[in-house]
C-alpha cells in the first residue's frame, strides 16, 4: 500500500516504518494521523512483524505538527467564539493523543532512531515509543511554547517516565534544545551514534535480537512494563502472576532453552491475528 507520509518494508520480522517528506522536514500533516495508526494496526493485527523500528528522512526528523492542521483540522472552525470550537478541539486532540497511543498501546515492541531536530508533536511521537535513539547531531525541543501553546498530544504524561520533574518543567518553560549526550544522561535516549546510516545499523541489530525472542513473552513484557509504570506496585505484582497464569506456555519456554543450548533460531509462534469487527 502507498501512503503520502509513511514507506514501509518488512523482512525478517522487522517492520520499518520510514517517515518520508524530508522536503517538508517530516512535519505531521492531517495524513500523517490517520496513516500511522492505521500501518501500526495492520502491523500488529495481522501479525506482519515481531518488531517495528520507526525512522526519518532528511537532516531534520520531525519539525512537529503541520501549522496547517491549526487552521480547520484541530478546531474545526477559526472563530473560538463559536460554540462548536472547544468540543471540536477536544475530540480532534483526544484522535491524534490516539493516534500516537498506537505505538504504546500496539503489541510489539517499537524502536525510534532520531536524527536532527525532533520538535513538538516529534517528542509526542518519540516519547510514545519503547526504545529511543538519536545521532549526535539529533535533539528535542518541546516546542510549544515557543508558539503560546502547551504539549497536548502525549509528552507530559510519559516523558516524565524518564527524566526528572524540573528537566522536564524547564524544556516545557523555556522551550531549549535538549542535545543527544544530555537526552542520554537524563535517560531519554538508549544510545548515541555517530550518524543515521551507524544508528540504524545498530538499531536494526537491536531489532534482530528481539525479533528472535518468542513474541509472546516480548508482549507480555511490553504489557507488564506500561502497566507497571501506571498502577502501584501491589497492583503490578498482581497483574504479571495473571499474565503468566493465563498466557506462560511451557513448550515456549522448553524450545527458548533447548534453542539456546543448540546455538540455533527458537522456533516460536506468532502472535495471533485479531480478527477485525
Amino acid at each position: 500500500m502507498t501512503y503520502k507520509c509513511f514507506d514501509v518494508k518488512i523482512d525478517d520480522g522487522i517492520a520499518h516504518i520510514v517517515m518520508n517528506r524530508p522536503e517538508k522536514r517530516n512535519a505531521m500533516i492531517a495524513e500523517f494521523w490517520t496513516e500511522l495508526p492505521d500501518i501500526v494496526r495492520d502491523i500488529d493485527e495481522n501479525s506482519k512483524a515481531r518488531v517495528i523500528v520507526l525512522s526519518s528522512t532528511g537532516p531534520v526528523f520531525c519539525a512537529g505538527i503541520d501549522v496547517g492542521m491549526f487552521q480547520n483540522d484541530i478546531g474545526g472552525t477559526q472563530d473560538k467564539n463559536h460554540p462548536q470550537y472547544g468540543a471540536q478541539f477536544y475530540t480532534n486532540v483526544h484522535r491524534l493523543q490516539a493516534s500516537l497511543s498506537s505505538l504504546e498501546t500496539c503489541r510489539i515492541p517499537v524502536l525510534v532512531a532520531i536524527q536532527g531536530g525532533c520538535y513538538g508533536g516529534g517528542v509526542d511521537l518519540m516519547t510514545a515509543c519503547d526504545m529511543r535513539y538519536g545521532t549526535e547531531d539529533s535533539f528535542i525541543t518541546i516546542y510549544e511554547i515557543n508558539v503560546g501553546m502547551t504539549a497536548d498530544v502525549g509528552t507530559f504524561p510519559r516523558i516524565l517516565n524518564h527524566m526528572p520533574e524540573g528537566v522536564v518543567r524547564e524544556l516545557a518553560y523555556t522551550g531549549r534544545k535538549m542535545g543527544a549526550q544530555e537526552c542520554k544522561m537524563r535517560g531519554l535516549y538508549n544510545e548515541v551514534y555517530a550518524d543515521q546510516e551507524t544508528m540504524l545499523a545498530a538499531v536494526m541489530e537491536t531489532a534482530k535480537e528481539i525479533a528472535s525472542k518468542p513474541p509472546l513473552a516480548v508482549y507480555g513484557c511490553k504489557r507488564a512494563i506500561t502497566y507497571s509504570r501506571d498502577h502501584s506496585t501491589a497492583d503490578a505484582l498482581d497483574n504479571i502472576a495473571v499474565w503468566n497464569m493465563s498466557m506462560l506456555i511451557p513448550a515456549e519456554m522448553m524450545e527458548a532453552m533447548i534453542s539456546g543450548k543448540q546455538k540455533r533460531p527458537g522456533k516460536f509462534e506468532e502472535l495471533p491475528k485479531i480478527k477485525s469487527k
